[in-house]
């Protein structure tokens, strides 16, 4: 006769469920022999690098389950535009793609540099965001490198914006890939509107399609809350699902065309970023809803500029050094708890 196990057993088995099924999740990759190790690194960087490419894209934005009484989640929102994605880097372990909208009626468009991110295979650590107007290098825990590529998005002027990590995985017969739980700043969607929260804790996937792929974003929206165990408190959750789909009708040269005169100045500014991040251990710097830094918007300007030759090319990079410079120096960032954002995905 089968013995009915007790609710105290049930209750055990489902705490247990709950507590190990993530961490089992996220538990380190056993070593599988050089040579399956190598097969999944070169289709791991196959897989980022079809994310190249010219794309017609859709954002979909949608606030659901709502976490706090009284709280009514906004109305679904949709957009979309073209937008070409590039290759700028490729060191064999590290990948860096650049985002390129272009916008404007036919024959009268222009380049927006949009979003960027960087692939990088087993690194030791990750510039991530801890708060506002601040992110810090966090150490990527050695026991989980094995096999994981961490994913760095930063904003339209190559700020930090959050980072993650995870593994290339197929299953069902799709290519993915998951992030850890990552905390960001708030898009410029939320920040215009001095929402009650603050940042977003969520997943980011990434995955192929047969006509290019989607990044898809679990996020929960949180608010400060000092009776909180760890500060925060949810308030709503949000899908975001953004779609590119493999497009050529554009025009597709103007954004190689923006970045082939800007790009020797946009990796001045990388570098710059570099250099202001390994020698203080992050970056710190002030924050808008509207652009994100406080230097975004001159720092786009400059590209334009230089783009168009109105500026000369060295003191293009000068200036944009010194921006960061000062931008970041201690004590320029003002201590605000408002939300900031970049672009709306």
């Amino acid at each position: 006769m089968l013995k009915t196990p007790s609710r105290l057993a049930i209750a055990a088995c489902f705490a247990l469920a709950c507590v190990a099924s993530p961490a089992l999740a996220d538990g380190p990759i056993a070593d599988r022999g050089e040579a399956v190790e190598k097969a999944h690194f070169q289709k791991d960087r196959e897989t980022i690098l079809a994310m190249a490419g010219d794309y017609k894209v859709r954002f979909d934005m949608q606030e659901s389950t709502p976490w706090m009484e009284g709280y009514e989640p906004l109305d679904r929102k949709l957009s979309g535009g073209y937008e070409s994605v590039r290759v700028i880097e490729d060191t064999g372990t590290k990948i860096v793609l650049q985002h390129l909208l272009v916008v404007g009626p036919e024959g009268e468009e222009f380049v927006i540099k949009h979003w960027r991110q960087d692939w990088e295979y087993e690194p030791e650590k990750i510039l991530a965001y801890t708060g506002p107007n601040t992110w810090e290098w966090k150490e990527m825990p050695e026991r989980l490198r094995n096999g994981r590529w961490s994913q760095t998005v930063y904003q339209v002027d190559d700020s930090p914006r959050y980072a993650g990590w995870g593994e290339w995985q197929d299953s069902q017969g799709i290519r993915r890939w998951r992030s850890n739980w990552t905390t960001r700043p708030l898009a410029r969607r939320d920040a215009v509107r001095n929402p009650i929260y603050d940042r977003y804790e969520g997943i980011n996937r990434h995955q192929l399609t047969p006509t290019g792929w989607i990044h898809w974003q679990d996020n929960t929206k949180m608010m400060p809350d000092a009776g909180a165990e760890d500060g925060l408190k949810p308030v709503v959750q949000e899908y975001v699902l953004n779609t590119y789909n493999a497009f050529d009708g554009y025009n597709t040269g103007a954004a190689d065309a923006y970045w082939a005169a800007t790009k020797t100045y946009w990796d001045a500014v990388r570098d710059k970023w570099d250099e202001v991040a390994e020698a203080n251990g992050g970056i710190t710097i002030e924050e808008e809803a509207e652009t994100g830094t406080v230097i975004s918007g001159r720092l786009l300007t400059i590209g334009t500029e230089l783009q168009e030759g109105q500026i000369a090319e060295d003191a293009a990079i000068a200036e944009a050094r010194a921006l960061i410079e000062q931008a970041t120096a201690p004590g320029a960032a003002r201590s605000a708890t408002e939300p900031a954002g970049q672009s709306d995905y």
